[in-house]
């Protein structure tokens, strides 16, 4: 929208006159209707305002760095990465995800791992394995 006019974004947040150029309708389609365009405007009209809500940066389990540094039985925190029909990968804070699979999601049966998790998710996870040759981390989050 903003290169359509030869502007940034800084300068549309900055400028009335900008704004007024864009011509709203031009960019209605599926999934954005009109008064969600108009909301983004009001919203750059407010410079240095940031609506989303604050991002509470991840603490990982102090001390654990690598790979090489996980011992199984490990309980540690996490952040989920990727949802799939057979598990969810979650960052531990080793610069390699760890699977949690379906079977080890919860103290109960689970037919699709979205009813449990989702990405972005905080998770408390328990090291079950550690494969440092392949790289392969394998989690719990089971009680």
């Amino acid at each position: 929208m903003a290169s359509d006019l030869g502007v940034n974004l800084s300068e549309l947040m900055r400028s009335e006159e900008a704004r007024k150029r864009i011509q709203l309708d031009k960019y209605i389609g599926d999934g954005v209707g009109r008064p969600t365009l108009e909301d983004i405007f009001r919203e750059l009209e407010k410079p240095g305002r940031d609506p989303r809500e604050k991002l509470v940066p991840m603490e990982f389990a102090a001390g654990i760095n690598s790979i090489g540094d996980l011992k199984e039985g490990m309980r540690v925190p996490g952040v989920v990465t990727n949802v799939t029909n057979f598990g969810a990968f979650v960052d531990i804070g080793v610069h390699q995800d760890g699977l949690v699979h379906v079977s080890e999601l919860a103290d109960r049966f689970i037919k699709d791992p979205n009813e449990v998790v989702k990405v972005q998710q905080r998770v408390e996870v328990v090291v079950l394995k550690v494969e440092e040759n392949r790289k392969r981390i394998s989690l719990s989050m089971k009680r």
